[in-house]
């Protein structure tokens, strides 16, 4: 690692270590300055074992902000992936079902974390049509401009902003979301294979894999288009599920999968 690249941080030898959280920043911080960095200059630059470093990298890694590499870690590729608005100009017909089923599932008063995507924008306008008073904490703008104005509280997570994503990720928005319990946790997905669903945005991953962590009932909305398609990080096994909506039974491996699983297949009429 070169002398320019060790600036954002003083040499650490003898002082205070970094928490954990920060520590991680300071590794994504790096490699938007260098293309590649290694476990063993991390762990010396900041006073820590090379294991310690090896779980950040593999926490990162699994969470699609990185990828993993002999000795250290690289930037990910910057393959082409549809923007939000790409997406949400895309079969219009088949969210909008799925978005009107998802809203039904909440009631009068309850709680609920709804993530960022085109079909949970679908989502928010459908419990925005209703007129359902509840509790929205969310990482997405356009789902908390949707729900804003009507008879629901929004609380709108802080955090790194993703300008094609509409919408903010990253450990500030991961520690506001684990300060509260609710009742619903309203995902999207990239994929959706028999292991689960799989996200492929930087970052996004992470934030549905808490939501789902912090709440009792776990609902993922996608459409039949992304059956069978994998995603760069996995989110969750099918059994974290509490119900899929889709806009159509799925076939096949999947189908025998969620057969055998515990979650319930909502079909959006």
């Amino acid at each position: 690692m070169t002398h320019q690249n060790l600036h954002i941080s003083k040499d650490l030898d003898g002082a205070k270590r970094l928490k954990k959280t920060d520590r991680r920043k300071q590794i994504l911080l790096e490699l938007k300055l260098s293309p590649h960095v290694r476990i063993t200059e991390l762990a010396k630059r900041f006073n820590v074992s090379a294991e310690t470093i090896r779980r950040d990298v593999d926490s990162l890694a699994q969470d699609g902000f990185i990828n993993r590499a002999h000795g250290g870690a690289t930037a990910p590729a910057q393959g082409h992936y549809p923007s939000l608005n790409e997406r949400a100009t895309a079969r219009t017909a088949q969210r909008e079902r799925i978005g009107a089923a998802a809203a039904q599932l909440v009631r009068e008063g309850e709680t609920v974390m709804i993530d960022s995507g085109a079909t949970t924008i679908q989502m928010a306008r459908s419990l925005a049509y209703l007129e359902t008073p509840c509790t929205v904490v969310t990482n997405s703008i356009p789902v908390a401009m949707t729900l804003g104005h009507g008879v629901c509280d929004v609380l709108m997570c802080p955090g790194q902003y993703l300008a094609a994503e509409s919408a903010v990720i990253g450990t500030e928005t991961l520690e506001f979301l684990g300060r509260f319990h609710v009742d619903h946790a309203v995902i999207g997905a990239s994929g959706l294979t028999e292991e689960g669903p799989s996200e492929t945005v930087q970052g996004f991953a992470a934030v549905k894999r808490m939501m789902l962590r912090r709440a009792t009932n776990r609902h993922l909305l996608i459409d039949s288009d992304k059956f069978g398609r994998k995603g760069l990080a996995s989110v969750s096994e099918l059994d974290d599920l509490t119900t899929i909506v889709v806009d159509q039974k799925p076939n096949g491996r999947l189908l025998t999968a969620l057969d055998a699983s515990e979650v319930a297949l909502k079909i959006a009429d």
